[in-house]
């Protein structure tokens, strides 16, 4: 069933296409994108996939900058460093998200309208930021982002303004009580209901908690004040019936009770343990419900290297396969395979060349993530993040090239180029030659090589016409991304395609998805998926894999039946 919001969507993309008839549309998923550019860049769900309200699939690919969940109530690093700096770096870097810790205890400070000037900005490096409060601070960091094309993720780290409080492990704590806390989501969701930058909204940090402490995060159906499932089930709906078009996120918690355990039992033995915030074993029996607004629902598992905790599956030798089926899968992973709902990588990161289990993980990580194209904000930008260092060296101005080049594939990119979230600006500004728009991506479904037809183009295509275009999105060191765009090019609708081209020795598809994969030595077949074979005339849809082995550009023959 389509909630009332969904079928405005559909009605509006459909009053698009009749207003638009010349031009193409595109297809990918289980969604038919309208021409049309949205004027709002919100975003919803289908499946295990985030589309804009065209019905494009987007990939929000971002990272973290902390500091206004801490003492000095704004970002970290504004002791030195310019914001508009620092925030213009990100997005021409390709950050299309910024995902923006905070703690309940300041946000119920800016609703009762106590906000202060905080002593953590330098005003000789941010003389724009003379004088202004904490809450306006944020607002200009919005407005930056808006400026650059960038989103923003706001996270409740903490229920106090404290730079260990996410080491508490529930969501209320002193005079921040549960219903205080979802009071300060309400005020925020009201204040910005009709700013599309702040685009989706992280419940609570990390809730965890293992079965002999207390309190400690529990995820079940019960309405007790310590499941979390709960929680962010209440707080996600109080969220949306202000602001229906923002995305919820709800992470896991910390152990899940084994196959016929209680929560009762209070052996470490009965459960199931990962990282804080990691644990998503109880969607399946108990995911969150969202009613009317389901498609606003996406789960954010966490997950972190040897250098921050040795967890059990470091002890023994680990690869990428060993990961996800021992680790990921189990937890996490299942939750996007399973298309229940899609996954957003919260934190992940760490340091790099100090340990090669920690380089070996981190890899594994960022591969699954391209492959998947799981969503993702890495952690972190700061540099004074003590157990992973950040994106930023000690400077607060210089990046760490090393660590940058192995995020840099799970960066969104396409044809060399970083992508918005926002429809209208690219990704660094007006006139950012790193970045390009959401709706220059799209093109209204025609891709940027390929010129729209008009009604007195001729000859005509003939009938079952097929046309394929590639393009290398990203690349890195032993491998690379590439997406195909298959395009009805004649004049009657096609039930099924495919696509086939031959690599050089050495060249390989790892992984492909939106499509149906098969290999003969160097030859490369795909087929459409059951969800994306049937294009209208001028229709198009894609495909996008991981190469192993040297990039190379492939000469496709496409077929359409």
């Amino acid at each position: 069933m389509f909630s009332t919001r969904s079928k405005r969507r559909l009605a509006a993309a459909a009053a698009a296409v009749l207003a638009a008839p010349l031009l193409w549309f595109a297809t990918s998923g289980s969604s038919q994108a309208a021409a049309a550019v949205p004027a709002k860049d919100w975003l919803h769900v289908q499946g295990n996939q985030i589309l804009d309200q065209a019905g494009n699939p987007v990939w929000l690919t971002g990272a973290n900058w902390f500091g206004f969940n801490a003492g000095e109530r704004v970002f970290h690093g504004l002791w030195s460093a310019n914001l508009t700096e620092v925030t213009k770096s990100m997005a021409d870097r390709g950050i299309n998200l910024v995902r923006v810790p905070i703690s309940t205890q300041l946000l119920l400070e800016w609703k009762a309208g106590q906000a202060a000037v905080s002593s953590g900005v330098n005003t000789y490096a941010n003389p724009e930021l003379a004088g202004k409060t904490t809450l306006e601070v944020f607002d200009a960091f919005l407005a930056l982002c808006e400026r650059y094309g960038m989103k923003v993720l706001l996270d409740v780290h903490s229920a106090e303004a404290d730079n260990s409080g996410h080491v508490y492990p529930v969501w209320y704590k002193g005079a921040v009580t549960p219903e205080l806390f979802y009071q300060a989501w309400e005020w925020v969701a009201q204040r910005y209901r009709t700013n599309d930058t702040l685009v989706a909204m992280d419940v609570k940090n990390e809730p965890h908690g293992r079965p002999n402490e207390s309190p400690r995060a529990k995820w079940d159906s019960s309405s007790d004040v310590d499941n979390f499932k709960n929680t962010c089930q209440t707080a996600g709906r109080r969220i949306l019936a202000i602001n229906p078009d923002v995305l919820i996120l709800c992470e896991g918690i910390e152990v899940y009770p084994k196959d016929g355990v209680s929560w009762s039992s209070t052996d470490g033995k009965t459960y199931d343990n990962v990282w804080w915030g990691a644990n998503l074993r109880g969607v399946r029996d108990h995911p969150v419900d969202l009613g009317a607004n389901q498609d606003q629902l996406v789960y954010s598992p966490h997950d972190y290297g040897p250098l921050v905790y040795e967890q059990p599956w470091f002890a023994k030798p680990f690869d990428k396969a060993s990961l996800t089926a021992d680790v990921w899968t189990p937890n996490w992973l299942y939750v996007h395979d399973s298309n229940i709902a899609p996954l957003l990588v919260g934190e992940w990161g760490g340091r790099l060349g100090q340990d090669a289990r920690q380089d070996r993980w981190m890899t594994a990580l960022r591969d699954l993530i391209v492959e998947k194209r799981l969503h993702q904000t890495f952690w972190v930008l700061n540099p004074n993040s003590g157990d992973t260092g950040g994106l930023l060296l000690d400077d607060w101005k210089t990046w760490d090239e090393q660590k940058y080049a192995m995020l840099k594939p799970a960066l969104w990119q396409y044809g060399g180029k970083f992508v918005s979230l926002d429809h209208q600006v690219p990704l660094g500004g007006a006139g950012s030659s790193t970045g390009i728009s959401l709706a220059a991506r799209y093109g209204g479904g025609v891709e940027p090589s390929t010129p729209v037809p008009s009604s007195s183009s001729t000859p005509n295509p003939p009938a079952g016409a097929c046309g394929a275009t590639y393009t290398q999105t990203s690349a890195w060191s032993g491998g690379f991304q590439g997406e195909v765009t298959i395009r009805n090019t004649g004049t009657t609708a096609g039930r099924a395609w495919t696509a086939t081209w031959t690599y050089p020795s050495g060249t390989t598809v790892a992984s492909l998805w939106n499509g149906v994969l098969s290999t003969a030595g160097t030859a490369v077949t795909v087929r459409n998926a059951a969800h994306n074979g049937t294009l209208a005339a001028g229709a198009s849809t894609s495909f996008g894999f991981v190469g192993s082995g040297p990039a190379a550009t492939p000469v496709i023959t496409c077929a359409l039946t």
